[in-house]
Order: structure tokens, then sequence, then C-alpha cells
């Protein structure tokens, strides 16, 4: 089996971070993560070298062509929002599209997305400042300015900068899992758990510092022992801290209080649960924590947006397996 191929899409006056996002995510080699190698390109519209809006000269390797044989193609931004992209860029994304590859428009490249049509009638997103200028460009679109990113199967947009990020590992978890999503995110320095209006499939690790103190050593006994009951004042007691101190040092090194993480961290395992093993819902629930199944369904439509029912036909390995088995191949 050939290596996954990933395009990115270059073009005079693009943003190095822009490009960069791309990159990072499918442009290294992290097969030790559980990823496949993928077949990354950079694909410039123009024929020559391009200059980015940072005043940098890239010399870019692939041109439009090396779309065609592409699994995933990916539009990292877009400039001259208010005209159409070039022909040469819409056939390009309407022939991948067409034979079976995944569209991706981040931040801005949702423009250059909607330029296809492949928006028309569904729901899109891109950066918030720009969100209403999408909407009267292309009225048949459903612009979500609230959104992180949204997967509409075969077209995924996000909105602006950082957002491209959690779109892209969003990539990676939906076709390889969710473990080989949080090692990639762990990795790269990334929180690949951001709270939003769109549902967040990727999980939230832990903050470490160089030597693991004991905060971090309570933090760890907790997320091993999620099914037991863990109030804020016993994990405070293990840190070797008062409810105070342990409470404002949680808030500044994790970002949010320590019930929504202890929350938070029921949920990944119970997603964990759900996509790997065939366990019973009770069973799922009472490991993860919650106690009943009914307290797991409530947890989950409030942090997912979705039913741990339709999360494991979505994300368990049986679904996953069916999923690649009808990707496109290639020769």
């Amino acid at each position: 089996m050939t290596d996954p191929a990933v395009a990115a899409i270059a073009f005079d006056g693009i943003s190095p971070f822009h490009l960069s996002v791309p990159c990072l995510v499918f442009g290294a080699d992290r097969t030790e993560l559980g990823l496949p190698r993928f077949d990354f390109r950079v694909c410039a519209i123009e024929d020559w070298p391009i200059r980015t809006d940072a005043g940098l000269t890239i010399s870019v390797p692939h041109g439009l062509s090396a779309l065609d044989d592409a699994d995933i193609v990916i539009v990292p931004s877009w400039k001259d929002l208010g005209s159409s992209p070039p022909a040469a860029l819409i056939d390009a994304l309407l022939g991948a599209h067409e034979r079976g590859a995944l569209i991706v428009g981040l931040c801005l490249g949702t423009f250059a997305v909607a330029a296809t049509g492949l928006l028309s009638g569904r729901r899109a997103a891109t950066h918030w400042a720009y969100a209403d200028q999408l909407q009267e460009l292309y009225p048949d679109i459903l612009v979500e300015p609230e959104v992180l990113y949204i997967d509409n199967g075969d077209v995924v947009t996000s909105a602006g900068v950082a957002a491209g990020l959690d779109c892209c590992l969003h990539v990676v978890r939906a076709r390889y899992g969710a473990e080989a999503a949080l090692r990639l995110a762990r990795q790269i320095v990334l929180s690949p758990h951001r709270q939003g209006g769109q549902a967040q499939f990727i999980e939230r690790p832990i903050a470490r510092t160089g030597n693991a103190d004991r905060f971090t050593q309570a933090l760890e006994a907790v997320r091993k022992t999620l099914g037991e009951p863990h109030s804020l004042d016993s994990v405070a007691g293990l840190a070797g801290l008062t409810r105070r101190t342990f409470t404002r040092r949680f808030q500044k090194t994790i970002g949010t209080s320590f019930g929504d993480w202890l929350t938070d961290q029921r949920v990944q395992l119970a997603q964990r649960l759900l996509e790997a093993t065939e366990k019973s819902m009770d069973t799922v629930a009472f490991e993860a924590g919650f106690g009943s199944a009914t307290s797991l369904r409530q947890h989950f439509a409030a942090r997912l947006r979705t039913s741990p029912a339709q999360y494991r036909r979505e994300f368990s390995k049986s679904a996953q397996a069916e999923r690649v088995a009808h990707m496109p191949r290639r020769n």
C-alpha cells in the first residue's frame, strides 16, 4: 500500500505561518507515533518561486498536477477574497474531490474552497472577522463563525490561524485514531482540546514540568484512577497543598478548574474505551468514573455534542477499519 499523499497549496503572498500548519502536521515522518508516512507535497499555483507576505522567497517543487493522486488537499489560506481563484486551482480541487480526496480549507482558505461550489448548501467555518464577507459572497453556504472547524465528511473547513492546527489534528484523528492524534499533539507541544461550539474529539494532555513534583504526581495519580472518587480536598492533600493554593496553582498551570479538568479526563477515558473495546455503556461509564450510562450520556452531550453510541459508531476500531477499506487506493 502506498503512503497517503497530502498536498498543500501555496501561492504568491501566502503567510509562512499558514503554510507551516499542514507542514508541521503532515510533513514530518512520525511513524513511531502510529501515523503513516505521508507523501507530503507543497504545490504552487504559479510556475515560479513564490514570495510570502513576510518577504521570504520559497522555491516550491510541485505544481497543481501533484494534486492528481492526492488523498488530502489542503488550502492553508487565500488572498484577494473578493476575486475568484484561478480556474486552474478550481479545476484541480474539483478533480481531486471527484477522485475521492478530502478537501480542507484552513482559515481564509475556505474562500477558495467555496469558489468551487463544494460548500453549496453546507456548513462552513472561516476566520470570524471574515465570516460576514464569506456569507455575502456565497449566500448558499451556512457560515458558522463561532466554531473551530466543521467536518462535512468530504470537505473540512476551519476558523482562523491556530484553529487550522485543531482542524488538521481532527483530520488525523478521524482517519488514524485518537491515540495517534494525542501522541502527535504532545510531540508538537500543542494543547489538542479547545472548547468551542464544534464538538472536539481530541484529548487535552496534562501540562508537565521538567521534574515531576508532587502536584504533577497527584494529577498523574488521578488520571490512573479515574474510576475512583476524587474530591478537590483529597487531591490537594495528595499534592501537599492547601485547597486554596492547589486551586490557584491548578488554574494557573492547567488553565481551567479541577472539576472541569477531571470531567474532561473522564470523558477522554470513555472515548478511548468506546474506540478500543466492545464494553457495554454501563461498564464504560463505571470505569471512566461517571457511575451510570445516563451520566456518561449527559457529559458527552455537554462536551462533545454527540452521544456515546454515536461516538462509537464514528470512532471505534471497526468503524475506522471500514472507512479505510473504502478509501480510494492509488496505483
